[in-house]
């Protein structure tokens, strides 16, 4: 470690109240410890979590907060006892940067189910008792085991948003046994999120079909993300014709739904994953008894399975839907991305406007 790395100032844009407006703001990174990764960061996905922390919709804010947890770059350096990561490498960090690593969902590769609570990328308690900041800024230093290989042919702005968004939904389609050809998938939000699990369900073959309440998703769904059908969720005729022909559907959407419709989608022992926050979720019991169907819940991944999705992208050139924004268009792209106004993913140019 060198005295400069230890010292030198970090540069982010920071939320400093509840308004969650950003500005320019500079602090102290923790000195690189004898596990850790020290990388500047090139690209950094924004993510509607973002939005929630930084307005304090969770009620439990640190300020200033420095949001962004969908972060790829460059290693610059490494402590003494690194052993999966040199200089120059390119990785990823997602939306947590440590676990207790001794509970049984840590044992299992599972760290963002830890038992202690895993600390998030951004507003947790790091190792050394500071509050984490994230990847709105110049440069992170994290333990080796949280961080992630990117793969040397994939653009790092492709793999930041593949660390939150993307892991998300490929997390329960794998637990799911939803990578099997031939099954069929319903995706419900054509956002962030939902883009990629369509991505996903037809890189593992999956008869793929999109609802939405709005027909003007329809030419992109099917012409550009290769969806086989297009549904609008609020069509009566349209929703009973495709009764019990679903194996899995996945809810993006966090705005509240109706969830008997979709229910009544599922074939027997169909599941319904929610990887959205609607405000309440309601449904008639008999259309879940009646089929033996599942409504479950799943967050992001743990490592192990981070890293073999990076891997399974880059093997099947699977690239997130992106807009490159300047930092100093973040309050803007906040905005939009509340207003549903991007396509699919905010990523912000950190290497070459944060200065």
């Amino acid at each position: 470690m060198t005295s400069a790395s230890a010292n030198e100032n970090c540069v982010g844009w920071a939320a400093r109240d509840p308004s969650g407006v950003l500005s320019l703001y500079e602090f102290s990174r923790r000195a690189v410890g004898s596990d850790d990764v020290l990388l500047d960061i090139a690209f950094c996905g924004i993510c509607f979590a973002d939005v929630v922390w930084t307005r304090n919709k969770l009620g439990h804010s640190k300020y200033p907060l420095v949001p962004g947890h969908e972060i790829a770059g460059t290693v610059r350096e490494v402590g003494a006892d690194v052993k999966n990561f040199k200089v120059g490498d390119h990785v990823g960090v997602g939306t947590y940067v440590n676990s207790c690593r001794e509970c049984e969902y840590c044992s299992d590769g599972l760290e963002v189910h830890c038992e202690k609570g895993a600390i998030y990328t951004f507003d947790g308690i790091d190792v050394d008792g500071t509050v984490t900041k994230g990847g709105y800024s110049s440069y992170i230093v994290v333990n080796e085991r949280y961080c992630f290989r990117i793969p040397e042919n994939y653009p790092l702005a492709s793999a930041a948003p593949l660390l939150c968004a993307g892991i998300t939904v490929y997390t329960p389609m794998i637990r799911h046994n939803m990578n099997q050809p031939g099954k069929s998938l319903g995706v419900v939000g054509l956002g962030g999120l939902g883009h990629l699990a369509v991505k996903f369900g037809k890189a593992f073959g999956l008869n793929v079909t999109v609802f939405s309440t709005s027909i003007s998703k329809r030419e992109e769904a099917l012409k550009i993300l290769g969806a086989d059908k297009f549904v609008i969720s609020l069509d009566e005729q349209q929703m009973t014709a495709l009764s019990k022909s679903f194996d899995f559907i996945i809810n993006t959407a966090s705005g509240d739904i109706p969830f008997d419709p979709y229910l009544s989608l599922l074939k027997t022992a169909g599941i319904l994953v929610l990887v959205g926050f609607p405000s309440e979720v309601k449904f008639i019991p008999g259309n879940l008894v009646l089929g033996m169907k599942s409504i479950v819940g799943s967050v992001t991944g743990g490592t192990k399975q981070t890293q073999e999705m990076l891997d399974f992208c880059a093997a099947h050139k699977i690239y997130p839907e992106i807009e490159i924004v300047p930092i100093q268009y973040a309050n803007e792209a906040l905005e939009r991305l509340i207003k549903k106004d991007v396509k699919y993913r905010f990523v912000i140019d950190v290497g070459n406007s944060l200065k």
